[in-house]
């Protein structure tokens, strides 16, 4: 007979590989810029490095939906985090090799890339089976999931700065490298008993345009799915901006060092992480759609009109914890909406496609942040930015439909 201890094994193995990939991916996010810029001197060079690993990432993630549907989302995710440790760590020992010109560096960053993408896929296409398996609600596993991410950020920016400092940028990415050899590892100790979820028939031959096709027919058939998705990859953009170019802005006209820059992202990041960990507790016990409205009320428009309003750097600390906590509630109600309204055979089509929608106009947000900067100073462009943040996320207040949030399935039995 099951244990409800061995049940929700898989799901535990499932967060400590997703813990030590991306905090791994952390460290890379600035291990490889600095390495980038300190061996080459070229900041345009270490802007293609980034859009080498980007692009790849993108479009496989999309294209991948099919193949992690048709042969497992583990199997996918096993595969790619192997496969990963050689392409990440080819590029140290290219390095230290002296064989390493920019030609091949953009390679093995695309490749990189192109094994990320769908390796981040068929974690996340994992969450319905371990959720499953677990016999937990959907927001119990998708909130300590965010507390995770959340989490990995904070270690691993801190991980990276220690490792950069005291063994360099090239030997920093080998813990990267080291770190999807270990995260392969768990997840294939942990996750055996999990069922492969069967989308096709043995021997179908549907053509795989047309397998990727169903997908894409799905989401834009589901009108919340797709407004989601088309949600976050809007406040997506208005992040990136904030991140990239008007905290860094603000950081130096106001703080006068890269301290501030500092300070806003570790108070965020950890106030969000406690915030996921407690909607892990709780946000199955919520209305969904109103805790929406409110986490993103709070979030977003305050925190952007904090700097814009020139207010004092402890009452700016004190909004972004406040807004910090909110955010940790926002990824597991809307991840558990996601993978809840997804057909099982569908589900890493689908996940793929919005995940990949959501990730697309990133690169875009630098140029944005920049072009409000320059056209009406810092503090115009932290208005503008807010208010558009509020639009784009109090839009489903007036559209009925999104109260379908608070639909929920029939409670799973928990295994005896």
């Amino acid at each position: 007979m099951t244990t409800r201890a061995s049940s929700r094994t898989p799901m535990r193995g499932w967060l400590v590989s997703e813990a030590i990939s991306l905090t791994g991916t952390r460290v890379s996010m600035i291990a490889l810029p600095w390495f980038v810029l300190t061996t080459t001197g070229s900041p345009t060079r270490t802007g293609a490095v980034a859009l080498a690993e980007m692009l790849p990432l993108v479009v496989l993630k999309v294209l991948s939906g099919p193949v992690i549907d048709r042969i497992g989302a583990r199997r996918v995710s096993i595969a790619c985090d192997t496969a990963s440790v050689a392409a990440v760590g080819a590029i140290p020992l290219m390095h230290e090799a002296g064989l390493l010109g920019f030609p091949l560096l953009l390679v093995l960053v695309a490749l990189a890339g192109a094994l990320r993408g769908p390796g981040d896929a068929a974690k996340a296409a994992l969450t319905p089976a371990v959720v499953a398996e677990a016999g937990v609600p959907m927001e119990r596993a998708t909130g300590l999931h965010s507390t995770v991410d959340r989490t990995a950020g904070l270690v691993g920016a801190a991980a990276a700065a220690a490792l950069v400092a005291a063994l360099g940028a090239a030997d920093a990415l080998v813990v990267d490298a080291l770190s999807f050899g270990l995260s392969a590892a768990v997840l294939a100790a942990t996750t055996g008993r999990l069922p492969r979820v069967q989308s096709e028939e043995a021997g179908d031959a549907t053509p795989y345009a047309a397998r990727l096709r169903l997908g894409w027919d799905f989401l834009r058939r589901d009108r919340v799915l797709l407004g989601v998705t088309i949600m976050v990859a809007l406040t997506n953009l208005l992040d990136a901006a904030y991140a990239t170019v008007l905290v860094p802005v603000w950081s130096d006209e106001v703080v006068g060092s890269a301290g501030g820059v500092a300070l806003v992202f570790a108070v965020f990041g950890g106030s969000a992480a406690a915030g996921a960990l407690v909607a892990a507790a709780w946000a199955a016990r919520l209305p969904r759609y109103r805790t929406y409205l409110i986490a993103f009320l709070v979030c977003g428009l305050p925190r952007f009109a904090a700097f814009g309003l020139g207010l004092p750097l402890g009452v700016v600390v004190a909004v972004i914890a406040v807004s910090g906590f909110a955010a940790g509630f926002i990824n597991p109600v809307l991840s558990a909406v996601i993978f809840e309204r997804i057909p099982e055979p569908l589900v890493g089509r689908v996940s793929a496609l919005t995940t990949a929608m959501c990730f697309a106009l990133i690169p875009f947000g630098g140029l944005l942040g920049g072009s409000l900067v320059a056209a009406a100073g810092l503090a115009t462009a932290m208005l503008v930015a807010g208010l558009a943040y509020f639009v784009v996320t109090m839009a489903p207040a007036v559209d009925p439909r999104w109260r379908e949030f608070d639909r929920r399935p029939e409670p799973v039995p928990v295994p005896a």
